[in-house]
């Protein structure tokens, strides 16, 4: 007789088992959990009640709540949110592979439903499956910046991982007693309970389930060996898993770029002195400003990161230039920062226009940079003029300024 999916006895690993199932379970409630609150922090860091521009997740309802406004301390923030939820991520894979590998044979079991209960927990495996895979696949792809799915990243990623998380908590709430009784018992050495992914009639055993542990550790080790270094000074030719973007070259402005001022569109022409002027309105009208006027104006210095979405970060690089808070005095607000909105040259992509609160623009690290290590900005970091703000996102640290308008926001 010919076995099919739906038989039990086609499924014939020795390895499979609520053990097996249980450990990975364990690990992926833990890590899950954080790549969760990772996510809803990084959404969080865009102030996305700020300004329309600042959020891609249109129609968000109650699910694009958030608590607080994004602060500027640790300047480092961002860097170490992202960071961990690219890296964890990436690192989880074999663990997620294996954890959905050990449980295919309940995606077969029939019948498809033998009580509201156990109908519950197969709709939950399934959005649980779907959801997983979905979300690490498009959160690996745009790591790679490979945008080859449908839509925007943002919101496929953003309703993804409600989906999912949603799909995780229903799942954990049912299994997770059975996982903690079944670790209890094999630490008491009692036999776990038997369930449907025992197989009835295994196959000799080639490997223990602790060495399909290992082989799964491992996997993980060496996928976190290929991504951390992604963040670390020093180990970024390790990071081949991570986005390298263009070459940035060498000298002061020798760190990662994932955008250059070609991409944008943006040409020699509309840089030059003679035709670059940076517009600045806020309570008491409009100045516009070129770049030797800029230079007129009090310059400090900040040291601060560059942290992307994709996960990749730099270390302090040290950005000189006019503060905010000191822009928007000019236009009328020298006792209380606003809000700004700011406009990149570039016409076209997303991001090319962000919305920054009150708290970063008076921040006195905040800068319109003019330098950057010592020497002017290159066409591919912003020049004439970009935006550098403590713990905040990449790219809301807009390049190619053109336009800062400070006060109520479109």
């Amino acid at each position: 007789m010919r076995r099919t999916p739906f038989s039990p006895s086609f499924w014939r690993s020795p390895l499979r088992g609520p053990w097996f199932t249980s450990v990975l379970g364990v690990v992926l409630l833990v890590g899950i959990t954080v790549l969760f609150v990772t996510g809803l922090l990084s959404y969080a860091a865009y102030n996305p009640g700020l300004s329309p521009v600042n959020d891609k997740t249109p129609g968000k309802g109650i699910l694009g709540f958030y608590l607080f406004s994004w602060p500027t301390d640790p300047h480092w923030l961002y860097r170490l949110t992202q960071g961990v939820h690219v890296t964890l991520g990436i690192t989880l894979i074999p663990v997620l592979l294996a954890k959905l590998w050990s449980v295919v044979p309940k995606l077969f079991t029939l019948p498809p439903a033998r009580s509201l209960a156990h109908a519950l927990e197969r709709l939950s495996l399934l959005l649980l499956v779907g959801g997983g895979l979905f979300e690490f696949v498009t959160g690996v792809l745009n790591v790679q910046l490979d945008y080859i799915f449908p839509g925007s990243f943002y919101p496929l990623h953003f309703y993804g991982a409600w989906v999912f998380f949603g799909a995780f908590v229903a799942h954990a709430v049912l299994k997770m007693p059975v996982a903690w009784r079944n670790l209890r018992r094999m630490r008491e050495g009692d036999q776990p309970e038997r369930t449907e992914l025992v197989a009835p009639d295994p196959d000799p055993p080639t490997v223990s389930r602790r060495g399909a542990l290992g082989l799964v550790g491992g996997g993980s080790l060496l996928l976190f060996a290929t991504t951390v270094g992604q963040d670390v000074d020093g180990l970024r030719w390790s990071a081949v898993l991570a986005p390298h973007g263009a070459d940035p070259g060498n000298g002061p402005g020798g760190f990662q770029i994932n955008k250059t001022a070609a991409y944008a569109g943006i040409g020699a022409a509309d840089m030059s002195e003679e035709n670059w002027r940076l517009t600045v309105t806020g309570r008491t009208g409009t100045v516009r400003l070129s770049r030797a006027d800029l230079l007129r104006l009090p310059l400090h210095s900040s040291a601060l990161p560059i942290a992307c979405v994709e996960g990749w970060s730099t270390s302090d690089q040290w950005w000189r230039g006019v503060r905010l808070r000191d822009l928007a005095a000019l236009v009328g607000h020298d006792v209380s920062p606003p809000d700004v909105f700011v406009e990149s040259l570039q016409r076209h992509g997303a991001f090319r226009r962000a919305a920054l609160r009150a708290n970063q623009v008076a921040d006195p690290r905040s800068l319109l940079a003019l330098f950057v290590n010592g020497e002017p900005l290159t066409p591919d970091h912003g020049h004439p003029a970009r935006i550098i703000v403590p713990a905040a996102p990449g790219v809301l640290n807009t390049k190619w300024v053109a336009n800062l308008t400070f006060g109520d926001l479109p």
